[in-house]
C-alpha cells in the first residue's frame, strides 16, 4: 500500500475543492437557448434588439435558481450570426443542432427562417418565432415550429381590410421587396383589398438591397395612388416616405409590420410624418407588464427596445416555463410542454394553435405624429 504525506493529501483536497467552486457548471444541468439573429448587415439594430430581449429573460431565469429534474438548471444564449442570407442561417442553423441547444428563439427574417427550420425540425428542436411572420412557416407540415406573433396573413389581412373599408382607398398601389417577408405581406394585402371590395391600381416591386427608388414611385404617382402599402423593412420603409415627400406626392404612405420603430424615424426624418404602419400585437406600454418591461429593458442595456424585442424575451420565458412544466430539458420533453402552452407575457396571451401560431393575435395600426410613433387602433385579427 502507497502511503501519501498528510500535507499532501489536506493540498490536493483544497485544490480539488477550489476547483469545483471556480466551475460554475458543476452540479447543474446547463440548458442551452439558441438564437439566429443578424448580428451585421443592415438589419443588425432589429437582431441585436431581438437577442437582447432573450438575454434579458435568461439572467432572470438564471437568478431564480430554477430546478429541472431535481438539478440546478444554468441558462445559456447559443448565439448565432445568419446575416440575414438564407444560405449562412442554414449553416448556423446546423451549428446551433451540434452545439446541443434544447430550443430556438429566431428569426428576424422570414426568408431564412423558412429553410433553417427544416434543420430543427429533423433534430426535434422546437423553434419560437419573435418575428418572422410569413404564413408559410407554420404551415410546412412541422410539428417544431411556434409563433407568439401575428402572420403577415393576419396582419397584412387586417391593414387590407382597413385600407378599403376605414380609410376608402381608390386606388391602391403597393410594393414589395420581393423577400420571403415583403412579397408575402404584400400578396396578403392584396387578397384583403380584393376581398373587401377595392382595387389594386399599380403593383411595384424593388430588392431589399435598393436604396433608390424614383422609378417605382414615379409611376405610383402617375396612377394617382391614393395609398402605397409597402412589404419591406424599416430603413427601406423610410427611404421611400423620403423620396415621396421630396417628389410632391400626396399618396398615403402605409408600411407591413417592423416599420414603426426609431430607426425609420431617424432615416426618414420630417418626412416621416404623417406615415402609417401596421405592427403586430398592442401597444406593449398599454399592456399589464409593458411600463416595466421597458424600464429594465433600459436599465440593462441602456437603450429602449425597438420592436420585436418583447416578443423575444416572451419567447424565451415561453421556453422556460415550458422546461419547467416538463422538469426535463429533453426537446421531446419541452415539445409536448409547449404544445399546451398557457403563459400570460408581456405582449399578452400566449397560447398555440395546432399549426404552432398564436391563438387571438392582434395588430395595431400607427402614426407619426410629432416626430413619434402614435397608436391609432389596435385590431383583433382572424
Amino acid at each position: 500500500m502507497i502511503h501519501f504525506p498528510r500535507q499532501l493529501l489536506v493540498t490536493s483536497l483544497s485544490a480539488l475543492l477550489l476547483s469545483f467552486a471556480c466551475n460554475p457548471s458543476y452540479g447543474q444541468l446547463v440548458v442551452k437557448i439558441g438564437i439566429s439573429v443578424p448580428l451585421t448587415g443592415i438589419n443588425a439594430a432589429n437582431g441585436k434588439d431581438i437577442e437582447s430581449g432573450v438575454r434579458l429573460a435568461v439572467e432572470e431565469a438564471n437568478a431564480q435558481r430554477i430546478r429541472l429534474d431535481g438539478q440546478d438548471a444554468r441558462f445559456e444564449l447559443d448565439s448565432v450570426d445568419d446575416q440575414s442570407d438564407p444560405r449562412i442561417g442554414v449553416q448556423v442553423a446546423q451549428k446551433l443542432v451540434d452545439d446541443g441547444v434544447a430550443v430556438v428563439v429566431g428569426y428576424y427574417n422570414s426568408g431564412v427562417a423558412l429553410p433553417s427550420s427544416l434543420i430543427f425540425a429533423r433534430a426535434g428542436i422546437p423553434v419560437i418565432h419573435p418575428a418572422a411572420t410569413n404564413p408559410a412557416i407554420t404551415h410546412q407540415g412541422l410539428k417544431t415550429v411556434f409563433r407568439i406573433i401575428a402572420t403577415d396573413r393576419q396582419n397584412s389581412g387586417t391593414a387590407g381590410k382597413y385600407a378599403v373599408n376605414v380609410m376608402k382607398g381608390q386606388r391602391i398601389a403597393v410594393m414589395d421587396d420581393r423577400t420571403a417577408f415583403g412579397q408575402g405581406a404584400v400578396d396578403e394585402f392584396k387578397k384583403a383589398v380584393t376581398r373587401a371590395g377595392g382595387r389594386i391600381a399599380i403593383a411595384e416591386y424593388t430588392s431589399d438591397k435598393a436604396v433608390e427608388f424614383s422609378a417605382q414611385l414615379t409611376s405610383i404617382r402617375a396612377a394617382n395612388a391614393d395609398i402605397l402599402f409597402f412589404g419591406g423593412l424599416d430603413s427601406q420603409g423610410a427611404l421611400i416616405t423620403k423620396r415621396m415627400r421630396e417628389l410632391g406626392m400626396r399618396t398615403q404612405f402605409v408600411g407591413s409590420g417592423g416599420i414603426a420603430d426609431s430607426i425609420f424615424l431617424n432615416i426618414a426624418g420630417p418626412a416621416a410624418d404623417g406615415a402609417m404602419a401596421w405592427e403586430y400585437g398592442r401597444p406593449v406600454e398599454t399592456l399589464p407588464q409593458g411600463k416595466a418591461f421597458m424600464q429594465k429593458f433600459r436599465k440593462r442595456f441602456g437603450t429602449g427596445s425597438l420592436s420585436y424585442a418583447p416578443f423575444a424575451y416572451d419567447a424565451a420565458w415561453v421556453a422556460i416555463h415550458a422546461l419547467r412544466q416538463a422538469n426535463s430539458a429533453t426537446s421531446a420533453d419541452l415539445l409536448a410542454a409547449l404544445r399546451a402552452t398557457q403563459y400570460e407575457g408581456i405582449t399578452g396571451k400566449i397560447a398555440f394553435d395546432p399549426n404552432g401560431d398564436l391563438k387571438n393575435p392582434t395588430s395595431t395600426l400607427y402614426q407619426v405624429k410629432g416626430g413619434r410613433w402614435v397608436p391609432v387602433t389596435t385590431i383583433g385579427v382572424e
